[in-house]
């Protein structure tokens, strides 16, 4: 086990925090759940068959999210295990909600941004996937949600995946813009969406270290950088967080890291919402199930 999963396991060990796995019908999601109480890491809660009942105040919480809603349209929309596990998250009832065995991200995104909403300053719901090596933890953005993020959009994405490295790799993030060009040795519009982006984020995150744009060999080797760098930079050469320009990057990149790098992936978890959510593929293993959830309760 890394170290990462041992401080993640350490941080959420007896807190009994309650996860709700909305897919309970699921052997894995059932193993899942046995192995979590049994290690003391959280208390989770499973639909099997239908949602619960919706409590009065999960009625009102959702009224008072969309007031156009009538009171039995609401309720109806509570009766769907998705949407009645992100109310008990939003309501505080549960600490997390982690699902997508049985469900595409998609659905899992509009049951958590109609219920839960995203965190104050954000507009983009993003995801991440921990990239470790043996000597080596990465955190990959986005790779699983945004097709064709906009600078706006990239820039949340970075601000989001800097506070998911400072709760999870528990270090002071290094984020990398990557692109096809390091500091204006190409010239292109995705070139100037992701200068942009970076822009964008330095001025809503002073506090966080941003820079770029940088190729991959900038960001991860101190050789390269020394090469290719005008200007000093505290992330090139050591980046921690690696943002990619969109989803065919970042897809094809983790991939890749994985099945020809040797990485192990944990993921994709999502971010950017006010409460922790988290999507597993629908081909997850319980091990991979377990990763997971051991990682989004250790951003509660």
């Amino acid at each position: 086990m890394s170290r990462i999963f041992e401080d993640a396991k350490a941080k959420i060990k007896d807190r009994k925090l309650k996860l709700v796995m909305p897919e309970g019908n699921d052997p894995r999601i059932h193993e899942a759940a046995i192995l979590l109480q049994r290690e003391q890491l959280a208390e989770p809660i499973l639909f099997t068959g239908r949602a619960p009942e919706p409590t009065r105040h999960a009625i009102k919480h959702v009224l008072a999210r969309r007031p156009n809603l009538e009171d039995d349209t609401a309720r109806r929309l509570l009766a769907k295990p998705l949407y009645a596990a992100a109310s008990m998250v939003a309501t505080g009832d549960a600490d997390a909600l982690l699902a997508g065995v049985e469900n595409p991200t998609s659905r899992v995104i509009a049951a958590s941004l109609l219920i839960i909403g995203l965190k104050e300053g954000f507009k983009t719901p993003s995801s991440f996937f921990l990239m470790q090596w043996p000597d080596r933890q990465l955190i990959f953005a986005d790779c699983a949600v945004n097709v064709q993020p906009d600078s706006e959009q990239l820039a949340d994405i970075a601000i989001a995946s800097a506070l998911s490295a400072v709760a999870i790799l528990c270090v002071d993030p290094l984020v990398a813009f990557l692109s096809f060009s390091t500091q204006g040795s190409a010239q292109h519009a995705d070139v100037e969406k992701v200068t942009h982006a970076l822009h964008i984020a330095r001025l809503r995150a002073p506090f966080f270290n941003f820079d770029g744009e940088f190729q991959a060999d900038t960001a991860l080797s101190a050789a390269s950088a020394a090469k290719k760098l005008k200007m000093p930079s505290k992330v090139a050469g050591q980046a921690n967080v690696l943002i990619f320009p969109d989803l065919d990057a970042g897809n094809i990149a983790y991939k890749i890291a994985q099945y020809l790098g040797g990485a192990k992936a944990v993921g994709p978890i999502l971010q950017g919402f006010a409460k922790p959510v988290s999507d597993v593929s629908r081909g997850a293993s319980v091990a991979e199930i377990v990763d997971t959830a051991v990682l989004l309760l250790a951003m509660v």
